[in-house]
């Protein structure tokens, strides 16, 4: 933080977990759903939502305080703006995102247990990628990552490139703008089987099944598919341990010709690690979730990638979790 610390800012950030759970349990209940129908007393809602009216009605003025919600003659309805991104059945909604961070807030509750080594990380609740919730995790984390997926492929510049591989890549949503962007190219997208089958929908759905090769395995224990020359790493390695890392990137290695060129994009570290702010915290996110996450310095990174072979390593964007580093196979 660089501004001056003062009795105000301590407090400020210290109560700042207040309006995070009020929205967090008015996504829980899925109030915002509910609302966007139609405006609703608060003994209408507390009979739809099987709820306390004490409870609720609290919960309801304070989400109608911070805007989420429009009180009028005492009824209630959802923000309009609100509307499209937290109603489940908006094609936009990012809902499944915010009740991941349900989750997340149960695994941060331990934070001080797990330094004290009282407890184990890990989820504590049903997760994000628990069967039930996983398709719409999955569909959530491709509308966030869509709008930014474009200006990922150009600050990448393929080049040349013919045949890529995107490694966990999820639904698709890099794969296709990858092939948007370059029309000779195709792709295998390798990553978990349930993932696949959404990431075939998704393929589909954009008319390229035929340019794309859908793969199912799992990175941690199989081989890649070998032939690319572009292999795109995408917000994966802070999930796994500086070894785990360095295995996966051997993997990469050899599934790359002479000259293919692997990019990581994730959270890049300051020396120290103290920057920037927002991957120190999602470095405390992983301490919370996995058992060997972090977020690691280009030093690091440059560090994995060269004990199994890449050179020419460089940083070739410095943007949050949208930093790139590049590394060339000989």
């Amino acid at each position: 933080m660089s501004a001056k610390i003062t009795e105000e800012s301590i407090l400020k950030l210290a109560l700042g977990f207040m309006a995070s759970r009020v929205l967090l349990s008015g996504a829980e209940l899925d109030l915002f759903t509910l609302l966007a129908k139609e405006p609703l007393t608060a003994e209408e809602i507390a009979a739809a939502t099987k709820t306390k009216l004490r409870g609720l009605s609290i919960l309801l003025d304070a989400l109608s305080a911070l805007g989420f919600l429009v009180k009028r003659d005492g009824r209630y309805h959802t923000e309009p703006s609100v509307t499209p991104l937290l109603s489940a059945t908006a094609p936009g909604s990012i809902v499944p995102m915010v009740l991941h961070m349900g989750t997340v807030w149960q695994n941060w509750s331990q934070i001080t247990d797990i330094v004290l080594g009282k407890t184990t990380p890990g989820l504590k609740t049903k997760g994000s990628l628990d069967k039930d919730n996983r398709k719409a995790f999955i569909g959530a984390m491709h509308v966030v990552a869509s709008k930014a997926a474009p200006e990922v492929v150009a600050a990448i510049n393929p080049g040349q490139a013919r045949r890529l591989l995107d490694v966990g890549g999820g639904s698709g949503t890099y794969t296709l703008a990858m092939l948007s962007a370059m029309p000779e190219m195709k792709a295998t997208l390798f990553d978990l089987p349930p993932v696949i089958e959404m990431a075939r929908d998704r393929v589909q759905a954009a008319e390229m099944l035929d340019r794309v090769e859908l793969v199912a395995g799992d990175f941690y224990k199989d081989e890649l598919p070998p032939g690319h020359d572009l292999a795109l790493l995408s917000a994966i390695i802070h999930q796994s341990s500086y070894e785990q890392n360095e295995a996966l990137y051997g993997k990469i290695y050899r599934a790359l010709g002479s000259g293919g060129r692997i990019v990581v994009r994730d959270h890049v570290m300051s020396a120290d690690r103290t920057q920037p702010l927002e991957g120190a915290l999602f470095a405390v996110n992983m301490l919370a979730g996995t058992d060997g996450g972090r977020t690691y310095t280009f030093g690091e990174i440059k560090e994995g990638l060269t004990a199994v072979g890449f050179i020419r390593i460089n940083l070739i964007q410095t943007k949050g979790m949208f930093s790139l580093v590049e590394g060339f196979k000989p």
